[in-house]
Order: C-alpha cells, then sequence, then structure tokens
C-alpha cells in the first residue's frame, strides 16, 4: 500500500520536473523455427527509426536496442538462406520491456538476388504443421476487442466459424458442433476445462483462469488440425505462457470486471538466464453487484486463481521450464432468497430450487527441451492435473421455509500426463516430428438422487478408479518449393478403459500460386473419447443392484473437409474465404427407445438430460463457408469483419434429420478500433476506442405442449421428440463498446478503460421458463447493458 501511495505522489507532484525523453528497450532472441536452434548473425533493424538503428544477434542468437523510444515500433529480421520476417507495430510501453522471440523459416530453395518476406501476422498460425483453419492470435487482441474482457475464449468468437451467443458463458461453438470438442492445450500440455464453474467434461465457464498478461502469441484451429492434436471434433487453443523477464524486475497491478490482480516477474540468475512470472486474481463481483451491476444471478460469484512459469534456459540437461495453473470458485443460486431479489433474473439457478456449487481446478506441469545437434531436438512434458466439481440442490416449499434434498454431485478427475516428441529436420524440404501423449485418467464419481418414495438416495453414479488413454503420432512436412506445402502425418489413440481405438490419417497442403494469393486444401479424420462420467453412468435394476451398460461406447469420430483461399490484398489487409463439410459417426444416441437425444448436443444447457442406455450409432453433418475481412492494426486503426453461413444436422435413434442446438445458421461480426496517439516523448498519452458488432441467427428449441397432472396439481411440458430443434428463436444482436486511455510517465504506465457490454441494451433471449400453475412458457432474457471499469498500472 505504501509503495502505491508512493507511485501516485511521483505521478501528481513531480510533473513539472520530468526532463527526461521516456525509453525503453527492445530485445529478444531469434531462432530457426523447425529446429530451435538459435542464429547467430541475423540481422535485425529497427524500422522508421531516425537515423535507422540495426543490430546483429550475438552466439546465442540475442539482440538488444536500449533507450527506444517509446509507442509503436516495426522490426525487420533476416538471416541468409530465411525468409525475413516484418514484425508491425508492436506496442513499446515506459513500463514495460519489449523481449521477443523471434523465429524464422527456412527456404525451400535459397534463390539469389531475390528477397522473400513473411509478414509476422495473424493470418498463419505459430505452428507451421497445421495448414488450414487456422491463425494466431495476440496478448493485445484479448485487451483490445470489445466485449473480450481480458478473455482468450471471449476474444475467439469474433473469429470466422465462431459463436459465443451466451452472455453468461464462454463456450465456444465452431462450425455448428458442440462446445464440448474443444481442447484447451497449455505450453504442450492438454489441461482440463480452465475457466471457473466449469462443470467436469465441459469446456467454457463464467469466467476464464487463464489470465491473458502471462500469455504469448498463440494459436486457434478450427478443423482438420495437425496429427499432434487429438481427442477433439471441433477445435484447438494451443496456448503459449510467456517466460518472466530474465533481466529486470516488473510488476503489474489491475482492477476490473475480472478480479484484483497481482503480477510480478524478473530474473532468478542474471547469469543463467533464468526467470519468474506469477499472477494472483481475487474475484471482485461481490463489488460490482454492491454498485448495482446485475450479474444475472442471485448468488455472488466467488473466484480467485493462480499462474505462475518458472524458465530455466540453460542447464546440464537442456532447458527446463515448469508452469501452473490454478482456480478455486463457488457460488450460491438460491431460489429462496428470491422474497429480497425478485426483480433480479437468474442465468443460471432454477426456480423452486437452492443449489450450490463449487469447482476447484489445477494444473502443474515441467517441459525439457533438448537440443540434439543443429537439425534434431527432443522436448518432453510430464504434469499432475486435478479437477473437482460439487453440487448440492435441495427443492423448496412454497413459501421458503423448508428445503427438501433433490441432488448431490461430486466429481474429482485427476489425470497424470506424460509426452514427449522428436523434431528432425533432414534438409530444407523435409521436416519431422513424432511423438506421444500418455495419460493416466483418475476418477472418483458420486452423484444421487433423493427419491421421496423410498425416502433415501439412490445412486447415479458411484465409481472410482482409473484408466489409460495413449495417444502417438507421426507428421511430415514437405516443401517441394517455397511456394508449396505439404503436411501430413497420421494420429493414434487408445482408450484402454473399453479398448475402443482409432487410426486418424491428416493432410494439409497450401500453393501460394500468385505472390499475395494462396489457396489451401485439408483433410482429417479426428475422434473424442465419450466423457467417462457418461460412461460410468449407472442403471438400478429391479433387484436392487447396479448395472453400467455404457462402459462399451465408442469414440465419436469425425471427417473433416476444407478448402480455402487468402489474398492479401496489400501488408496489412486480407481477405480469406474457408468452405467446410464435416461428417461425424459413432455419436451416443439412446439405445433403449426410439429418440431424437445425440451426445452432440450436449452442451447447449446447463441440464443435460442423458439417457439410461446408450449406443454409438448416431450420426450427424455440419457444412458451411466461411468469409473474413481483416486490417491488421496500422495507423492508429483496424477491423475485423467475418460471416458465416452454416448448417447442422444429426440422426438420433429415431433415424430422423434433425438441426443441432447449435445450428443457428449464421453469425457476422464486426469489429473496429481507432487508436489516437498524442502527447510528446516526455509524457506520452493514447486514447482508443473499439467497437463490436454481432449478429446471429437464434437459439435453436424444441416445440411442446402443457399437460395438466391432476395428481400433483401442476402442468408438465412434455416435448415433440420429433421436432427437436426445429424451432430458431429470435435473432441475437449486441454491440459492445470500450474506451480507454494509456498514460505513459516516470518509468510507469498507467491504463484507465471502460468497457460497456451491450451498448443498446437489446433484449436476446437466454432461456424459456415454463410455469407449471399456467402451463404457459415465458423467455428470459441475458445479460443487459453493463458498465464495467478497469485501471492497470505496469512499472
Amino acid at each position: 500500500m505504501k509503495k502505491l501511495v508512493f507511485v501516485a505522489f511521483v505521478i501528481l507532484g513531480l510533473e513539472a520536473f520530468s526532463t527526461n525523453v521516456l525509453t525503453q528497450t527492445v530485445r529478444g532472441v531469434v531462432t530457426d523455427k523447425n529446429t530451435k536452434m538459435t542464429l547467430p548473425g541475423a540481422n535485425v533493424v529497427l524500422l522508421h527509426s531516425d537515423p535507422l538503428r540495426g543490430a546483429m544477434t550475438d552466439e546465442q542468437g540475442r539482440f538488444k536496442f536500449e533507450s527506444v523510444e517509446i509507442g509503436r515500433i516495426s522490426l525487420k529480421v533476416s538471416f541468409l538462406g530465411y525468409n525475413d520476417v516484418v514484425l508491425s507495430n508492436l506496442n513499446l510501453q515506459v513500463g514495460k520491456e519489449l523481449v521477443l522471440n523471434i523465429e524464422l523459416e527456412e527456404m525451400a530453395v535459397n534463390v539469389d538476388a531475390v528477397v522473400v518476406t513473411a509478414r509476422a501476422d495473424k493470418s498463419t498460425p505459430m505452428n507451421k504443421l497445421s495448414t488450414v483453419s487456422a491463425r494466431t492470435f495476440t496478448v493485445e487482441e484479448t485487451e483490445r476487442y470489445a466485449g473480450s474482457r481480458n478473455d482468450v475464449a471471449r476474444m475467439a468468437s469474433n473469429f470466422a466459424g465462431v459463436m459465443g451467443v451466451d452472455d453468461a458463458r464462454n463456450d465456444i461453438i465452431i462450425r455448428g458442433n458442440s462446445p464440448m470438442g474443444l481442447l484447451w492445450r497449455l505450453d504442450g500440455v492438454d489441461i482440463p476445462n480452465p475457466n471457473h464453474w466449469g462443470a467436469i467434461g465441459t469446456t467454457g465457464g463464467p469466467v476464464n483462469m487463464l489470465n491473458n498478461t502471462l500469455l504469448e502469441n498463440s494459436d486457434f484451429m478450427t478443423s482438420a488440425f495437425a496429427p499432434e492434436y487429438g481427442n477433439a471434433i471441433s477445435g484447438v487453443f494451443d496456448l503459449k505462457m510467456r517466460s518472466g523477464n530474465n533481466e529486470k524486475y516488473e510488476f503489474l497491478g489491475q482492477v476490473g470486471f475480472n478480479g484484483f490482480e497481482f503480477g510480478a516477474e524478473g530474473p532468478i540468475s542474471k547469469n543463467n538466464g533464468s526467470s519468474f512470472l506469477i499472477n494472483y486474481r481475487y474475484s471482485t463481483l461481490g463489488v460490482f453487484e454492491k454498485m448495482g451491476m446485475d450479474m444475472g444471478t442471485t448468488g455472488i460469484p466467488y473466484y480467485q486463481d493462480l499462474s505462475f512459469k518458472l524458465n530455466f534456459p540453460k542447464t546440464p540437461i537442456g532447458s527446463i521450464s515448469v508452469f501452473g495453473l490454478g482456480g478455486i470458485s463457488d457460488i450460491e443460486l438460491w431460489d429462496s432468497r428470491r422474497d429480497t431479489l425478485k426483480e433480479k433474473i437468474d442465468l443460471y439457478g432454477g426456480e423452486g430450487f437452492d443449489l450450490t456449487n463449487g469447482s476447484d481446478m489445477g494444473v502443474i506441469g515441467i517441459n525439457n527441451s533438448i537440443i540434439l545437434d543443429e537439425n534434431t531436438y527432443v522436448k518432453t512434458s510430464v504434469a499432475f492435473m486435478a479437477h473437482q466439481f460439487q453440487t448440492v440442490v435441495d427443492s423448496i416449499s412454497k413459501d421458503f421455509s423448508i428445503k427438501y434434498p433433490n441432488y448431490r454431485n461430486d466429481f474429482v478427475d485427476n489425470t497424470l500426463y506424460i509426452s514427449s516428441f522428436l523434431n528432425k529436420r533432414f534438409n530444407s524440404k523435409n521436416t519431422v516430428k513424432a511423438g506421444f501423449y500418455l495419460k493416466r485418467l483418475g476418477f472418483n464419481y458420486v452423484d444421487s438422487m433423493y427419491v421421496d418414495s423410498l425416502n433415501y438416495f439412490i445412486d447415479i453414479r458411484n465409481d472410482e478408479g482409473n484408466t489409460w488413454l495413449v495417444q502417438p503420432y507421426f507428421q511430415w512436412q514437405y516443401k517441394p518449393t517455397n511456394q508449396i506445402t505439404v503436411n501430413t502425418g497420421i494420429h493414434y489413440m487408445h482408450l484402454f478403459m473399453n479398448n475402443s481405438w482409432s487410426v486418424e490419417p491428416r493432410v494439409g497442403m497450401r500453393w501460394q500460386f500468385a505472390p499475395k494469393q494462396a489457396i489451401s486444401v485439408g483433410y482429417g479424420l479426428h475422434s473424442q473419447a465419450v466423457p467417462i462420467a457418461t460412461a460410468l453412468s449407472r442403471v438400478r435394476l429391479s433387484n436392487g443392484s447396479y448395472e453400467q451398460p455404457n462402459k462399451d461406447l465408442d469414440l465419436i469420430k469425425s471427417h473433416h473437409f476444407v478448402v480455402g483461399y487468402d489474398w492479401r490484398i496489400n501488408q496489412f489487409s486480407r481477405i480469406k474465404i474457408e468452405t467446410y463439410y464435416q461428417s461425424i459417426f459413432d455419436a451416443a444416441v439412446d439405445a433403449e427407445e426410439s429418440s431424437a437425444y445425440s451426445i452432440l448436443n450436449q452442451g447447449a444447457n446447463f441440464g443435460v438430460f442423458t439417457p439410461e442406455y446408450l449406443k454409438s450409432t448416431g450420426t450427424g453433418y455440419n457444412y458451411g463457408v466461411e468469409l473474413t475481412l481483416e486490417r491488421f492494426l496500422n495507423k492508429g486503426y483496424y477491423f475485423l469483419i467475418t460471416a458465416s453461413l452454416f448448417d447442422s444436422k444429426y440422426k438420433g435413434s429415431d433415424d430422423l434429420t434433425h438441426n443441432t442446438a447449435f445450428s443457428s445458421n449464421y453469425v457476422v461480426n464486426g469489429l473496429f478500433g481507432k487508436e489516437f496517439v498524442f502527447g510528446n516523448a516526455k509524457s506520452l498519452k493514447s486514447i482508443g476506442f473499439d467497437i463490436k458488432t454481432v449478429y446471429s441467427g437464434g437459439k435453436r428449441a424444441t416445440p411442446w405442449y402443457a399437460v395438466y397432472n391432476p395428481t400433483t396439481q401442476k402442468y408438465e411440458k412434455e416435448y415433440y421428440d420429433n421436432q427437436a430443434f426445429d424451432l430458431r428463436l429470435r435473432d441475437y444482436f449486441k454491440t459492445d463498446f470500450s474506451i480507454r486511455f494509456k498514460l505513459n510517465k516516470f518509468g510507469f504506465t498507467q491504463e484507465w478503460a471502460l468497457e460497456i457490454t451491450n451498448l443498446l441494451d437489446n433484449k436476446n433471449i437466454y432461456s424459456e421458463k415454463f410455469n407449471t400453475k399456467t402451463g404457459d412458457g415465458s423467455f428470459t432474457n441475458q445479460l443487459g447493458r453493463m458498465i464495467i471499469p478497469q485501471y492497470r498500472i505496469t512499472f
């Protein structure tokens, strides 16, 4: 506290005495993208500097520019036999050094007197073995895009083919697939759901634990991903946690919608380049609720999380890094409190029930990279992770005075994770990568439902044990020319719980047939295991014993076909078009009777009904076309316009073709941002405006009718099962706006931001409520206009 008071005093009281030009250090390392070898002698030029400044990397591939005036800067990196790389409009601020890890790609064919330049932009992924439906994203995007709330998942909803039209959660719906089909990967390790209140087997939640300030440029993939990715059928988030500053101590303080945050980083030992990076966050939603902000629920969410990374680049056994992520969260959604909060909607709770929920997740891992020779390196990862999800549901009397037990849940997943791969470059045209993932999947699932007539709880699941999941893979990149790249390989997955397996070929090709134009094609077979909790569900027999009829469910499988066209209009603008077809089979459906149920709709809502008996005979398909028109940040402004037209269908055991729950058919996103810079080199200020608008087809719903039950004297809802998801509700429309002011002065960077979500206060449908007294239905709307302030200081 004393330090913050001192900082404020300096900022307010010493302005008149400032005479120094504000500068900062720019430094980094240049490496070969395929081999990770450093490149001594690479040329690095600080573009637009006056006079022009340049540097050559030392024997360890390092470069450094000191006393660079703050603001937007650009670098050009070149090395003989490699494609040049230009990094444009990097944000250099006084409160933090700019440390870069720059990877150069070797030319397949050396061309004399010709300079081939690759702009380091977001149109291509960091992982060069991913050919189609993949792009990189930056930390700055998660901060800049209006409505993102510093959340990588909400930020990704702006990309083509992606929907995020649930204001209460950040679930990622990709090309009509269930959000359950998404893979989260952090620093090479597949991790559980990294969201607070994330249920076992889900991939989204209200608040993401991953702090965006700890990430470096990462990849997001939506189809036909490379052979190294498995156990997912819709998409991949491949996130990279950056290393801390290994020369200087830096600190961050922030308060906003996501919480009170404090971060620190710096050297452990300057001699060997080791560093630490840590960030802690505690929720502020209780504060915002007291300020009158509608959280969309009768309960106040409480959560906290911690992220860290320790990096030791020079050890006798190679480079070692240790990373961790953990979070705890809990909430009480008690309808019995409705008498005092009756004006509030509840997007999470249920009418007539008190629900208490808690979720804890943690992962810790260690990575080791060893360079065997100038063309070969090995990387090995070992991690342990655990995820607990608990729920208590009680029904309540009409006068709220009595609680009756209803449902109890305590699910725990724990995973031991081991992976390793060898990357070998044979020559400039041929590179291979071979490895495996070995996962020991531990579980302890207990849940039960109270039966009034028996006056005790009946087990739904009561299982403790473990199984193994093995995923070897091989991939080969072939570049016959500088314009053609072919990535191919195979992924194998084997689940030992029931010995289900899948052999999955993958292939992708990119052909740059003109200097600014390219086409790409891709195919992949992908599979995903049914959640273990679903496979282990119990059925109580008439003699009081139990059986588990779903343990032998097969892997869900999906063929992906993609064709894309990319036109780089100029160095800062592009148009991209992709069309795709996805064929899904071996999906779990109802095995006991003919019904419209399919596991492909799981994740559409909180209350998931699953039949007692399942079989792997369901099918589905998705197809569509996507357009991206993008201008990367330049001259102070950017825009991103995406449009998707698609259809998503499935068949249950009724053998009828239905829309999936995620088939909204179309979505259009538009983002625009403008940054104004003013002041001088002694006190640089900027103000930025960002606006986002999304328009999409409405949520899917199944027609129903009301039936009066004379025994309970209540109406009950009955669905037209043969018309599952035939209805499409009112279209979704939302506009978000943000404004931010940044001040660089006295060695500190301060930022004040204000975000207005749902600027026009549009009434978008969240769900439909059923009145058991009248038999009528009514719609519950999503969150209205919210004003979210944020303050950040780095020094």
